[in-house]
């Protein structure tokens, strides 16, 4: 029998728990080492409850469209990351379960059902139009799952367009 490590109500709490952004996630650029043919770049989150997650940014050097922002958890006593959200660029996606295809830019959800199928926690995901390049699938990711915005929004991520 496949492993459930998190129910969806549990899942949905870490989703919107409170986070704090951490420093240098609204301007990834200026950092990315490059590895295998992606920059990439890890973020250690803190929640004011003690809970851990880490932020995984992934960008093809070819292709820019190529990316996938990933909010994960870190289940305590052990070194594993529960992929809770994965927010991805514009590439051939399907969803097994339902029998759905799509080529578009995606949001992966964790969910229980998927985990009981043996599949990937986030293997299930939802076409949308709240992204189209690696900023703005941060700012989703901030906007989605509770990260707690600094009192001075001058950051780039931030800052407001006129």
């Amino acid at each position: 029998m496949p492993i459930v490590r998190l129910k969806d109500d549990v899942i949905r709490m870490l989703v919107s728990e409170a986070k704090h952004i951490p420093p240098g996630l609204c301007s990834p650029h200026r950092a990315m080492p490059q590895r295998n043919g992606n920059y990439q770049k890890t973020f250690d989150v803190a929640a004011p409850s003690g809970s851990e997650f880490v932020v995984k940014l992934r960008q093809g050097v070819i292709n820019p469209a190529n990316f996938s922002v990933i909010l994960g958890y870190k289940i305590p006593g052990s070194y594993t990351v529960f992929r809770l959200r994965r927010y991805n660029g514009k590439h051939p996606h399907s969803n097994h379960l339902e029998g759905e295809r799509f080529h578009s830019f995606h949001i992966h959800l964790a969910t229980e059902r998927y985990q009981k199928a043996g599949c990937d926690e986030e293997s299930y995901a939802q076409e949308t139009s709240l992204h189209w390049d690696l900023n703005s699938a941060i700012e989703r990711m901030l906007e989605d799952c509770g990260f707690i915005r600094p009192q001075d929004e001058d950051l780039p991520l931030f800052r407001k367009q006129p």
